[in-house]
């Protein structure tokens, strides 16, 4: 059960004033002594109790900050494509409320929560959007506790309490498998995200679940942390196995790229020796040759959906999760019917396509 949530009412019985005088207190007009606004700034710190700054803010015409912590390093975050039209998508609706976004790279779930208290405590912000949910993610139950309004990006197995906006991962990744295996793919692998979050284990299962209705055995997976360094790693790791796959899903765009530029160095031909599939569909899978097939959803307007639905808690109406359109398959020329037979490379007896 969550601890009951402080109100202006305790922190006045506290300090022994009146709820006009903490109001007065706290947006530093006159009518209260300096002894008795210190005795009430006390009382409210020893309570946890902060001002509802969100209210405040939307009442001057929707005038502040909203803030964004993302744990990647500085490098991968410029070089990835989801969270570049992520962030244009929750900007675009931010500066149409007069507001700004607040944006800091953290190293660690413990660090994002003490930046999200301060912000919170300190007034830098009126909200947050909480993205990359783990399992038993920590940050829920502390940052509702403080009242911090707020929207998750995650399944809302991931994301309680707050309400959360997804994509259903698991039913693309079903169709991605399916698409693969009707083109004939029977040796079908996917390089994952990193393994902690929430959404990468929603995918994993996804797969082994897709592979294993179709007959096709629990498939061979790999997990990175969504570089392309890591993606190119995964993917000479795949070419390298006994059983080498004739199709391979990425978890982005970037580690796809990657893929292509693996499969160039070991001398295989996309897709006539090797079918690769992007996620996300950002502009990288047709600077390609060939074009990549991928996963597509529109990202932008996902980013917007995002902060509209805050700015909507923000005014003090009732939200729920909801989920937004599921990624959809467009295929490219990254994506073909299988040519060899059998699982040999090099081999005489291999027929080959022209």
């Amino acid at each position: 059960m969550s601890e009951p949530r402080v109100t202006i009412k305790d922190v006045a019985a506290r300090a022994g004033v009146s709820r006009a005088a903490v109001s007065l207190a706290f947006n530093e007009k006159p009518g209260v002594s300096d002894a008795t606004r210190a005795r009430i700034l006390r009382a409210a710190r020893s309570l946890g109790w902060q001002p509802n700054r969100s209210a405040r803010a939307l009442a001057r015409q929707g005038v502040g900050a909203i803030g964004l912590a993302i744990r990647r390093p500085a490098r991968q975050l410029g070089l990835e494509p989801f969270y570049m039209e992520f962030i244009s998508g929750l900007e675009s609706v931010v500066s149409d409320h007069s507001g700004a976004l607040l944006l800091r790279l953290v190293k660690s779930v413990d660090e994002e929560i003490g930046l999200q208290s301060r912000w919170w405590r300190t007034g830098q912000i009126v909200g947050s959007v909480l993205v990359d949910f783990r399992e038993h993610d920590p940050r829920g139950p502390v940052l509702a506790r403080l009242g911090l309004p707020a929207v998750a990006v995650g399944h809302p197995s991931l994301t309680r309490p707050f309400p959360s906006l997804w994509t259903d991962d698991a039913t693309a990744v079903g169709e991605a498998v399916r698409y693969l295996a009707a083109l004939g793919h029977t040796a079908i692998a996917r390089v994952g995200g990193a393994p902690e979050l929430g959404h990468t284990a929603i995918r994993r299962a996804a797969f082994t679940a897709a592979m294993g209705e179709l007959g096709l055995g629990a498939g061979q997976q790999r997990d990175t942390d969504f570089s392309g360094e890591s993606g190119a790693r995964a993917t000479r790791s795949l070419l390298t196995t006994v059983r080498r796959p004739t199709a391979v899903i990425y978890d982005n765009d970037l580690m796809a790229v990657a893929g292509l530029s693996v499969a160039a160095e070991m001398g295989l031909r996309v897709p006539a020796d090797l079918s690769l599939l992007a996620w996300d569909d950002s502009q990288l899978c047709r600077l390609t040759h060939p074009a990549l097939s991928a996963m597509s959803h529109d990202i932008h307007a996902f980013g917007a959906d995002v902060a509209r639905t805050l700015y909507d808690i923000l005014k003090g109406q009732r939200v729920t999760a909801r989920p937004v359109p599921t990624p959809t398959l467009t295929p490219r020329g990254s994506t073909a019917a299988p040519c060899a037979t059998g699982t040999a490379r090099g081999r005489s007896d291999t027929p080959q396509c022209y």
